[in-house]
């Protein structure tokens, strides 16, 4: 049994095969709740490579099971470990199951996945669904257009897991905006336990140790980001190919531009960008950096590709924003960046090599460049709540904690030392 003066605890769950959008949700989360209650301890299960390069809260740890990474082809294969997909798969399902029964949370809440990759969370959610701890399947904005979306779930069997298992959906957007699971057939028992939080707009942190800042932030300039970077190649391209343009003739240029690859960028793809770069004397560029907030706090404008978490960054840090989404595999990205830019909130840019409808232009991307620093910012259009998420989810929250977990306004500090430091992991 656990002991009742350890307080409560909360496990997330996030399948990670890819970038760093569904690890960046779940850690802004624990640190949300953990910032909100004493006496509770938040446990992140992940498969992401790079956990360990991030910073956590005291009370925020994790569990890295084996990673896996999604093929061309749909298909899964082991990140790492000569093994077959179906071991990986086997072992990841071991370790979830078995961390759950032990460390026994609360609030269970899985990321995106209903019953996870490939249903590896589905005994582990039968499990806790019989001990009585609240299970919450948290959502992103957008998934997928209507029709996918509903043909995936179908495949995957997720309506009745959200009839059966789950107590409670947490949609992280806003109705008015966009509704992810309208075009899904779903009964009223279901679409009854779905609450609409609002961005997951993160705070600003004070400024890390040892932050390492390049010499172009010391005047206005632009931040280039393409989160994981696993396919950020295109947009990279195409603005690179804008400040070469622009060195080439006379006229305005764009502000100093400061690109960050991503850790999962091609790296014979990412020498190549550093190269050009380097012939560039308003470029600078970085592979990874876990502190990007810094960056986006100084920047005039941000240029990017419209995933989840950036989106939510741009309505934090208040910044005029430039997003080229990609179209492919998921039309999630080119729906939000749609659906923002109807609202006023960003400047959206389509990539025409998307769809197969031309090649970029450098010269589309140079004006662009030129307009994003006196474009509105999100503040001038936003609605009220927009940005409330991480208040709001950890509001949600305090129904499935236990009475002694003290409920708290602000930052948090424990009974016996200062709690709101930050724990460094090193990959």
């Amino acid at each position: 049994m656990q002991d009742k003066k350890s307080g409560s605890r909360v496990l997330i769950y996030s399948h990670d095969t890819f970038g760093l959008g569904h690890l960046r949700r779940c850690r802004a989360i624990a640190h949300a709740l953990v910032e909100n209650y004493s006496k509770l301890s938040v446990l992140i299960l992940s498969g992401s490579p790079i956990i360990g390069s991030f910073d956590f809260r005291a009370r925020v740890d994790f569990v890295r099971v084996p990673g896996v990474i999604k093929l061309r082809n749909g298909e899964y294969t082991s990140l790492n470990l000569h093994l077959d997909i179906s071991e990986t798969l086997a072992l990841r399902q071991s370790i979830i199951r078995h961390t759950a029964d032990i460390f026994t949370p609360d609030l269970f809440i899985v990321d995106k996945e209903p019953l996870g990759l490939r249903g590896e969370v589905a005994s582990t959610l039968k499990l806790l669904k019989s001990r009585g701890t609240r299970l919450v399947l948290g959502l992103r904005d957008i998934l997928d257009d209507p029709e996918s979306l509903a043909v995936e779930w179908r495949r995957k069997k997720a309506a009745p897991a959200l009839r059966n298992l789950y107590d409670e959906i947490w949609i992280y957007g806003m109705r008015d905006i966009y509704a992810p699971l309208d075009g899904v057939a779903l009964p009223a028992s279901v679409t009854d336990k779905i609450t609409y939080t609002g961005y997951l707009c993160p705070r600003m942190p004070a400024a890390p140790p040892a932050m390492v800042m390049p010499e172009l932030t010391r005047q206005p300039y632009l931040l280039v980001t393409t989160g994981g970077g696993g396919d950020g190649e295109a947009l990279i391209d195409w603005v690179l190919s804008a400040y070469e343009l622009s060195a080439r003739r006379k006229g305005p240029a764009p502000l100093p531009a400061l690109i960050v690859l991503g850790p999962f960028m091609n790296p014979d793809a990412q020498t190549a960008f550093m190269q050009r770069a380097a012939r560039l004397p308003s470029v600078s560029v970085l592979t990874f950096d876990s502190h990007i907030e810094q960056f986006e706090a100084g920047a005039a404008g941000i240029v990017a590709m419209g995933g989840y978490n950036t989106f939510c960054e741009i309505l934090a840090r208040d910044k005029p924003a430039l997003i080229v989404p990609r179209a492919t595999p998921r039309l999630e990205q080119t729906i939000r960046a749609g659906r923002a830019s109807d609202l006023g909130l960003i400047t959206m840019l389509h990539d025409p090599s998307e769809t197969g409808s031309g090649s970029r232009d450098p010269a589309l991307m140079l004006q662009a460049l030129l307009d994003l620093p006196a474009r509105a910012r999100p503040s001038e259009v936003a609605s009220a709540g927009m940005r409330d998420g991480l208040a709001k989810v950890a509001d949600i929250a305090g129904a499935a904690l236990k009475p002694e977990t003290r409920r708290t306004k602000g930052r948090v500090r424990d009974d016996k030392k200062g709690d709101n430091q930050v724990m460094r992991r090193h990959a």
